[in-house]
């Protein structure tokens, strides 16, 4: 392993004189929400925010989820946490369902008037009675009080199947307003793990309302077109830390008696 990682540019950036569609993913258009700036600075300028540790165990509850409910598609009944919740729908079939769900891949759609394709990976699909869709995403976490979509992540959950629905729709598909979150939460009241960890598996539905992606993708090609780079977002946590971080290199060079000299400071600024 090196003792260093070396930071990698973003591959695809926003080339002002280009014509090919610039891809930009669920993910992006989050981090747009959440931080233009940080946003500007990884589609524009090429300066990814730093990279966190994959969420495996999330992952495995999600690999076995898809396994788990593929059994009711391939049989093309009702799984058991929709009839306690009286949801009546089955999971969809499509013989596209598989590219949807994987990253990097996922529902990709070309927004002509911004020249933007749009991505992003569903984690299901349920269909109803009346053949419409209904975008489903599976959460995993392990707390005390029961799951909701309250609070920060809450909204962002929330933008995220929104984000999905105008996908589909722009497939051609009818969509159902409602999407479901099935949120599995990790018991921590168990006296042993046991080699296992058992969960309890909640059903949220959330009336999802898309009519904000199509202004925001307009938003997004303005600003990318635009050579101001635009404020930081009230909640971002990295861009003060750039601008802290920064400031505190520069005072630190400037005090030092050999920053006329100073050897392995290449690179800070």
């Amino acid at each position: 392993m090196q003792p260093h990682a070396r930071f990698k540019r973003t591959s695809t950036v926003f080339d002002p004189k280009g014509t090919a569609p610039l891809p930009v993913s669920r993910s992006k258009i989050d981090l747009f929400t959440e931080c233009p700036r940080c946003f500007y600075l990884d589609l524009r300028l090429g300066v990814k925010r730093p990279s966190l540790p994959g969420f495996t165990l999330n992952l495995a509850v999600d690999h076995l989820l898809k396994k788990e409910f593929d059994v009711y598609r391939k049989n093309r009944s009702a799984h058991p946490l929709m009839k306690k919740h009286g949801v009546a729908a089955i999971p969809f079939e499509h013989a596209d369902l598989e590219k949807w769900r994987t990253n990097f891949t996922g529902i990709r759609v070309l927004h002509a008037p911004t020249n933007l394709t749009v991505f992003g990976a569903v984690d299901d699909i349920w269909v109803n009675k009346k053949g419409e869709l209904h975008v489903v995403d599976y959460k995993a976490t392990s707390k005390k009080e029961t799951p909701s979509l309250e609070g920060r992540w809450g909204e962002q959950y929330k933008r995220q199947v929104e984000v999905y629905q105008w996908l589909l729709r722009q497939k051609g598909f009818t969509v159902s307003n409602t999407a479901y979150f099935v949120y599995v939460n990790g018991r921590k009241n168990e006296k042993a793990l046991d080699g296992k960890l058992e969960f309890d598996v909640d059903l949220i539905a959330h009336e999802g309302d898309a009519s904000w992606v199509e202004k925001r993708l307009f938003d997004i090609k303005q600003t990318l077109e635009s050579g101001d780079i635009p404020s930081a977002g009230e909640l971002c946590e990295h861009c003060p830390y750039r601008d802290n971080a920064g400031k505190m290199f520069r005072k630190h060079l400037e005090e030092s008696p050999k920053k006329k000299s100073a050897k392995g400071q290449k690179g800070l600024f």
